[in-house]
């Protein structure tokens, strides 16, 4: 697979709408995460990223005017053991919970679906990290309508165990702008990883499309102690 640039995949794109990256730092000593939002909505714009536990939530910027919470207020990270849970929405609470209670990571996701919004029907895309004794993997997974067909649901989920340094794959809820908005196509998009927590984090943010980025995410874990250091940049202050 050719390995693609990120900053090219993000700003040739006005609307890849929410996107997780997963990878390893290039001098392999990190486990490296980014997770960001967009909207076109005045409702979906209205957010921010606030820390909670070890992990985050989305917020009402301006409380005022919240619409529907339903889709956009939940916790994109949690923290579970050794495992760093990342996704675009509520089934954050299901794949902790399913892990908790000893099943894996595709048995969690199993009692979930894309979201029920008509008709773009938004993909569910999720991540886990296990960082653990100096090792790391990490899964990602994506559950998407048939084609818009909201009758069936096709589930993928993708494995990478000892991942090579600078390297991480990429996997957003849309190709592009549309409407409806058409689901992110194929495996994860192998994409590089470079430069320390802040230059990757103003890597991202700055290739995001100005008028819909709403949210980023950012955090490196040390593979070899678990420590690790978070970035959060929101677009509303």
């Amino acid at each position: 697979m050719e390995m693609l640039s990120l900053a090219s995949e993000l700003n040739q794109n006005a609307y890849p709408g929410r996107g997780i990256v997963i990878g390893k730092s290039e001098d392999g000593l990190k486990a490296v995460t980014a997770y960001f939002i967009m909207g076109r909505s005045s409702n979906s714009r209205n957010r921010v990223f606030v820390t909670e536990g070890e992990g985050i939530r989305t917020e009402a910027f301006d409380a005022s005017k919240l619409e529907d919470p339903s889709l956009i207020i939940y916790a994109p990270v949690r923290i579970l053991g050794k495992n760093t849970i990342v996704t675009n929405g509520d089934q954050t609470d299901t794949i902790y919970d399913g892990l908790a209670d000893g099943l894996t990571f595709e048995q969690s996701l199993r009692s979930r679906e894309f979201e029920p919004d008509a008709p773009n029907y938004t993909p569910r895309i999720s991540g886990v990290m296990h960082v653990e004794d100096g090792k790391y993997d990490y899964r990602m997974s994506i559950l998407k309508s048939n084609n818009g067909n909201p009758d069936a649901c096709n589930r993928y989920t993708f494995s990478y165990e000892n991942p090579v340094n600078g390297e991480g794959h990429f996997i957003h809820t849309y190709m592009h702008d549309g409407n409806p908005l058409p689901s992110f196509e194929g495996e994860p998009k192998l994409v590089g990883i470079s430069g320390d927590i802040d230059e990757f984090a103003n890597m991202v943010w700055t290739n995001l499309n100005e008028e819909n980025k709403v949210s980023l995410f950012v955090r490196y874990i040390d593979i070899a102690t678990g420590e690790y250091e978070t970035r959060i940049i929101n677009k509303n202050q």
